[in-house]
């Protein structure tokens, strides 16, 4: 993403939504490695209570948590208009939560990240025109 916040280039800002917080405090710590900037929430309930969706450029949702899913997670944020990316991530996927998400334009990183899969997807659906 480029564009400045005072003098310096703008960081994309980046929500992970998982309910182990392992997972988030990993994430957090190698995505800010890679210069984004990073909140984490323990679920959807959670994220949903955060006071300006908006300001994300970008959502990484697990898609097995227990309260929400990921895939009824984005819903509810496209019902609110929140029309910023989303990746889905998740450890085995099926075909019919792929036509899923393929039906939601959501792409799905897999589980154990390998290489800089995830951080070069969050690169690709951040990046404006």
């Amino acid at each position: 993403m480029t564009g400045t916040r005072g003098s310096g280039p703008q960081r994309s800002i980046v929500a992970v939504v998982d309910d182990d917080p392992a997972v988030c405090e990993s994430l957090q710590f190698a995505l800010q490695l890679e210069g984004f900037a990073v909140r984490t929430y323990l679920g959807g309930p959670d994220l949903l209570h955060a006071a300006d969706l908006a300001a994300y450029d970008c959502f990484i949702v697990d898609q097995r948590m227990p309260q929400m899913n990921g895939l009824e997670l984005i819903a509810k944020l496209r019902e609110r208009r929140i029309v910023s990316p989303v990746i889905l991530i998740i450890s085995q996927t099926s075909a019919a939560l792929v036509a899923c998400a393929a039906k939601a334009g959501v792409p799905i990183v897999e589980k154990p990240f390998l290489g800089n899969a995830l951080v070069d997807k969050i690169r690709e659906v951040c990046r404006r025109d």
